[in-house]
C-alpha cells in the first residue's frame, strides 16, 4: 500500500511539474510571438518609408504626397500591431484560465523552434499563429503591384517610348516664302514625291502621366523634284538653273537624300486609364495628336536622272552625280496633325534649296508613327 501511495505521489508530482513547465513554455511562446509581430511590422514600416523617401528624392512624388503616404502606412502598421497583439493577449487569458482549471496540455520538452512558436495548444486543440500582413493592404502597394503586372504585359507607363516613322507625299518648292508660287512652279506637283524613314523617341515633360511630350529622333529623307516643260538642271557658274533639253525627255528627276534630326512638341490627347488604387496608366497614340517643331539635317548626296529617245529612236538614260550647288546643311519647320498613328504632315525648309536663289523645298503628305 505504501509503495502504491509513493508511486501515485511520484506521478502526481511529475504531472504537476510537466504542467508548470508547459504553462511557462506557452507563455514564452506568446511573448516571443508578440515580439515577432512588433518587429515584423516595424521593419516593414521602415522599408516602406525608405521607398517613399527614395521616390521623393527622385521627384516621383511630391512632399505633400510623401507625408500623406507615410501617415497612411504608419497608421496601417500601428493597427496591425494592435490587432495581432490583442489576439495574443486573448490567448494568454485563455491559457491562464486553462492553467487554473488544470486543462493545459502536457509537453515532454521545454525547447521550441520557430515552427513551435507559431503553434499554440489549449486542451486538445492546437492553433497556428500567422502574420496575415497581406501585400495588397495599402494603396501604395496596390499601385506598385499594378505597375509590375502591366510591365509583364509590355504595358508599363514609361516616361519615354519609341516609334518607327514612315512618311510619304508630294514634294515641290516655294519662291520667296509665298504659297501662291506653287501655281507657277517649274516642277510637276503630283509627280514629285518624297519618302521618309526613321525612328523617334517620345518623352513626357512630367514624371506622372500627361498629354504633353518632347519628341525627337533621326530620319532619312528622299526628296524628288521632277522638272516640267522638258527642262533639266544645269550648273551655270555658281548657280543652278533649269534649261530646255535638246531631246524629248520622258524623265527629268533631281533627287537629293538627307539625314534629318527632327524635334517636336507633341500634344497627345489620348485618355489615360486611371485605376481605383490611384495608379494612372499613360496611354499614347489612341486619340488626336498634334506635333509642332522643326528639324536640322544635311545632304548625303544628289543626282539627276534623265531619260529620252535620240533621233534614231534609241532609248537613253543619263545619271548625273553632282551637288548642283545645293546647300549641304538644311533646317526648317515641320508639323503634323492626326488620329492614332496616322497624321497629315507638312515640312518646309527655311534655307534655300540652291545657293544664291530664293526657292525652298516644301513637302506635304501622310505620316505614320508606329509603336
Amino acid at each position: 500500500m505504501k509503495k502504491t501511495l509513493l508511486l501515485l505521489a511520484f506521478f502526481v508530482t511529475i504531472a504537476v511539474t510537466s504542467q508548470e513547465k508547459t504553462f511557462e513554455k506557452e507563455v514564452r511562446k506568446i511573448s516571443k510571438r508578440i515580439e515577432l509581430i512588433t518587429k515584423t511590422q516595424k521593419d516593414s514600416l521602415k522599408m516602406k518609408v525608405k521607398e517613399i523617401d527614395r521616390k521623393l528624392a527622385n521627384g516621383e512624388v511630391t512632399k505633400t504626397t510623401a507625408d500623406t503616404l507615410k501617415k497612411e502606412i504608419a497608421a496601417y502598421h500601428a493597427k496591425k500591431i494592435e490587432t495581432q497583439v490583442g489576439e495574443q493577449e486573448r490567448l494568454l487569458q485563455i491559457l491562464v484560465q486553462d492553467k487554473t482549471n488544470g486543462k493545459i496540455a502536457s509537453s515532454k520538452e521545454d525547447q521550441f523552434d520557430d515552427d513551435d512558436v507559431n503553434t499554440f495548444t489549449i486542451g486538445s486543440k492546437t492553433f497556428k499563429f500567422k502574420d496575415n500582413d497581406e501585400y495588397y493592404d495599402t494603396q501604395t502597394e496596390k499601385r506598385e503591384a499594378r505597375k509590375r503586372k502591366l510591365k509583364k504585359k509590355g504595358k508599363t507607363s514609361r516616361s519615354t517610348t519609341s516609334q518607327f516613322i514612315f512618311a510619304m507625299g508630294v514634294n515641290n518648292v516655294l519662291t520667296d516664302h509665298k504659297l501662291a508660287s506653287l501655281n507657277d512652279s517649274e516642277y510637276k506637283f503630283w509627280q514629285s514625291h518624297f519618302y521618309e524613314l526613321g525612328f523617334s523617341w517620345k518623352t513626357r515633360f512630367t514624371k506622372e502621366a500627361s498629354q504633353l511630350y518632347f519628341k525627337y529622333g533621326l530620319s532619312f529623307l528622299w526628296n524628288n523634284l521632277r522638272a516640267d516643260n522638258n527642262q533639266y538642271h544645269v550648273k551655270n557658274g555658281d548657280m543652278t538653273e533649269l534649261q530646255v533639253f535638246s531631246e524629248n525627255l520622258s524623265e527629268s528627276r533631281l533627287r537629293h537624300v538627307q539625314m534629318n534630326f527632327p524635334v517636336h512638341l507633341e500634344w497627345d490627347f489620348s485618355k489615360n486609364k486611371k485605376y481605383k488604387d490611384g495608379f494612372v496608366y499613360d496611354r499614347t497614340n489612341r486619340s488626336v495628336r498634334l506635333g509642332v517643331g522643326g528639324f536640322v539635317g544635311f545632304k548625303l548626296g544628289t543626282r539627276q536622272y534623265l531619260e529620252y529617245k535620240d533621233a534614231q529612236g534609241t532609248e537613253l538614260e543619263q545619271l548625273q552625280y553632282d551637288n548642283f550647288h545645293m546647300n549641304t546643311v538644311n533646317y526648317g519647320l515641320s508639323a503634323y496633325l492626326g488620329y492614332r498613328s496616322t497624321s497629315l504632315y507638312v515640312k518646309y525648309d527655311l534655307n534655300p534649296l540652291f545657293k544664291d536663289t530664293e526657292i525652298r523645298n516644301i513637302s506635304m503628305g501622310i505620316r505614320f508613327d508606329l509603336d
